[in-house]
């Protein structure tokens, strides 16, 4: 029988979360040192393992590659994960490349041509806080979705998180999944992805689905992962609302 760790994960990030955060069972932030209890943070919780690469490595090797017409920028990111990622234990580890990743994509040179103006800085630390815990959600090469926290539901986490009401947390939830990433952004976030063993899927087409998004490995069952969330998504999504009635109390 294979044994889950279900360790407390630490981790201590460059810049502090919002304290916010503690509203979550399971998770507690102290400036920037972040502890989560996998039993109480997840709905799911199935493996304590995931595919990483160093994040210097991508900056230096992949993220100034252009792709040609023999070679996508999907290839050369498969090729590099092929090459230089690692199946890890430790969590800190993806949580502290998750961060990086995010810090890059997010980063506030973007916000110009985002074509938001309604965006702002502080918008976009709060969708590097909640993706950089979503890089613990996990997806198995045959499309189950073995590990599921609330962050997977985006405006769901924001509206008990950071306090936002719906139409501006679906407001950064398109701008994670979709708006964002114009094609030059697009080719950015399978570059960085890379990181992280895999590339960014999500779920739905639009904000009012909220199915959520998820770094899954290449090849990986993307009908399979579609039946999975589709079965349990409406009780997952109904419990994040559920702690803001609670956090409210």
């Amino acid at each position: 029988m294979t044994t889950i760790d279900t360790a407390t994960i630490t981790v201590e990030l460059p810049d502090a979360f919002d304290p916010r955060w503690n509203r979550l069972p399971g998770i507690h932030v102290d400036g920037r040192r972040i502890a989560i209890d996998p039993a109480e943070y997840f709905f799911r919780f199935e493996s304590s393992t995931w595919l990483v690469a160093d994040w210097e490595l991508v900056k230096a090797q992949l993220l100034d590659v252009d792709e040609t017409t023999e070679s996508a920028v999907e290839q050369l990111a498969l090729d590099f994960i092929k090459q230089h990622s690692e199946s890890s234990s430790d969590a800190t580890r993806v949580l502290a490349t998750s961060y990086e990743v995010y810090t890059y994509l997010f980063r506030e040179e973007h916000l110009a041509g985002l074509g938001l103006p309604q965006i702002t800085a502080d918008h976009l630390r709060m969708l590097r806080e909640a993706a950089t815990l979503m890089a613990l959600n996990k997806v198995e090469l045959d499309g189950r979705i073995s590990n599921v926290g609330p962050c997977w539901f985006f405006p769901a986490a924001s509206s008990v998180v950071f306090d936002l009401d719906e139409a501006t947390g679906g407001m950064l939830d398109e701008v994670y999944h979709g708006g964002w990433f114009n094609e030059h952004r697009r080719i950015e976030s399978i570059k960085a992805h890379a990181a992280l063993g895999g590339r960014l899927v999500h779920g739905c087409q639009s904000v009012p689905d909220q199915s959520g998004g998820v770094v899954a490995p290449y090849g990986a069952s993307m009908a399979n992962f579609r039946d999975d969330l589709a079965e349990f998504k409406a009780g997952w999504i109904e419990q994040v609302y559920a702690r803001r009635v609670t956090a409210a109390e």
